[in-house]
């Protein structure tokens, strides 16, 4: 199994900044993907960005793409999320989370093709 632990959410004004870690333990997932999905109030969980650490193969959504950076750190087993540029609609809890099965690529990602999960941290950008 993985285990995966977000940190860095908080409160922060539209146009600001944060910076959210992941970090992970168990299981090798090197070769699988590694997303940030994100829910606010009311709206379903939704695909943010996502990684495959060996190979760096990156994807956004286009919601936050030119905004939101993904990144990685092997020394600290640990995936960012820089987020820039914030606007209101940006206000939810943002979770980390690997997936073992399916394609060992970046495409269509889909919460409930991921197989492991971290508890989310809050960001809440404030108008």
């Amino acid at each position: 199994q993985v285990q995966l632990v977000e940190s860095g959410g908080g409160l922060v004004q539209a146009g600001g900044s944060l910076k959210l870690s992941c970090t992970a333990s168990g299981r090798d997932f090197s070769g699988f993907p590694v997303s940030w999905f994100r829910q606010a109030p009311e709206k379903q969980r939704e695909f943010v960005a996502g990684m495959i650490w060996t190979s760096g193969n990156i994807a956004y959504a286009d919601s936050v793409k030119g905004r939101f950076t993904i990144s990685r750190d092997n020394a600290k087993n640990t995936v960012y999320l820089h987020m820039s540029s914030l606007k209101a609609e940006d206000t939810a809890i943002y979770y980390c989370a690997v997936r073992f099965t399916g394609n060992r690529y970046l495409g269509e990602e889909h919460v409930l093709d991921y197989d492991h999960w971290g508890r989310g941290t809050q960001v809440t950008v404030s108008p």
